[in-house]
């Protein structure tokens, strides 16, 4: 299967679209009552009213989640090729991101995360650009908007403002406008929040949707283990695909290199960013799709026994349907 889709056969199309439905069939065949999504947060309800939520059905939220993946997975594609993170052009990346959103039950149906994964692969495009650029101020004043507007679906989408100055270091020199534009283009959008609750007599409000930053980060966690078997095969390739980054970093090129250690800050900070979210949720960790996504594709694209890395992906998928059925 890997090896079919590490070509840009237009087939694929045909053939993701296929296996992004095939990876939701247990909940297509065993559907919860009711699912409740919550496309924005409550600070945000106050300011605008979307009718959305409970209006789908069980059946509709699924189908629409899968064709949302399926169309995020095609642009996440084109973004990874255009920017040559792999070998060469090729449909894995859309294949692995499918594959990884497809973990866990509540990766499955619309939730915030999902819509704010859109914003984050526009983020890490404009981020994987700002190497090639002569002047970054515009690049980072948009990632800063999307960042605002990711805040107003997803909270713990705000930390991600700790990638643009990350991101920042990486790649340029030290210039203190480019280091401003990102914040001014978030600030330009929490502004409008500010005034609107202001006009309504809630300043107070505003102020306590800032409060979950002073959360302290857990010291001990609770965790069914059973819960997160799944990610025994996605370690083995994650393990496998940073050994050949490694032996590959210093014979990439400098842009390659600098692009990789962006996506794990954005992985490391997607991961660590649940804890300003009280009544945290599993589909949190889909912030972790899209860059943990590429690594996994990097390994399949430099594989090269055959025999070993199409086991280990059908062993994968295996698990994932195991789980979702189990």
């Amino acid at each position: 299967m890997i090896n079919q889709f590490k070509t840009l056969n237009p087939v694929n199309l045909l053939l993701l679209f296929a296996y992004t439905f095939f990876m939701r069939i247990a909940i297509l065949t065993n559907p919860p009552e009711r699912l409740n999504f919550e496309f924005l947060e409550p600070y945000t309800k106050f300011l605008v009213q979307i009718p959305m939520g409970n209006d789908f059905s069980t059946l509709s939220n699924v189908m629409i989640a899968g064709i949302l993946i399926y169309i995020q997975a095609l642009i996440f594609n084109r973004i990874v090729n255009n920017h040559a993170l792999l070998a060469k052009p090729s449909f894995l990346p859309a294949l692995l991101y499918i594959t990884s959103a497809s973990l866990f039950e509540p990766f499955l149906i619309l939730s915030p995360t999902l819509i704010c994964n859109f914003l984050l692969i526009m983020i890490m495009d404009k981020l994987l650009k700002i190497g090639k650029s002569p002047n970054a101020i515009m690049i980072m004043f948009d990632v800063g908007i999307f960042i605002a507007l990711g805040t107003l679906i997803y909270f713990p989408f705000v930390m991600m403002l700790l990638l643009i100055w990350l991101s920042l270091l990486l790649y340029r020199a030290f210039s203190w406008r480019e280091w401003v534009s990102g914040l001014i283009g978030f600030l330009s959008i929490i502004f409008f929040l500010a005034i609107f609750y202001y006009w309504n007599d809630n300043l107070g409000m505003f102020y306590n949707i800032w409060l979950p930053l002073k959360n302290k980060f857990p010291s001990v966690f609770k965790i069914q283990y059973n819960d997160y078997l799944v990610l025994v095969p996605v370690t083995v390739m994650m393990v496998l695909a940073m050994i050949q980054l490694r032996e590959n970093f210093f014979r990439s090129f400098i842009s390659t290199r600098k692009a990789f250690q962006m996506l794990f800050f954005m992985f490391l900070i997607a991961i660590l960013s649940f804890y300003t979210k009280p009544a945290f949720k599993l589909y949190h960790f889909l912030l972790c799709v899209p860059p943990g996504s590429v690594l996994l594709a990097y390994y399949f694209s430099n594989a090269t026994k055959r025999w070993f890395y199409e086991s280990l992906f059908l062993i994968l998928v295996f698990a994932i349907q195991f789980f979702l059925f189990v």
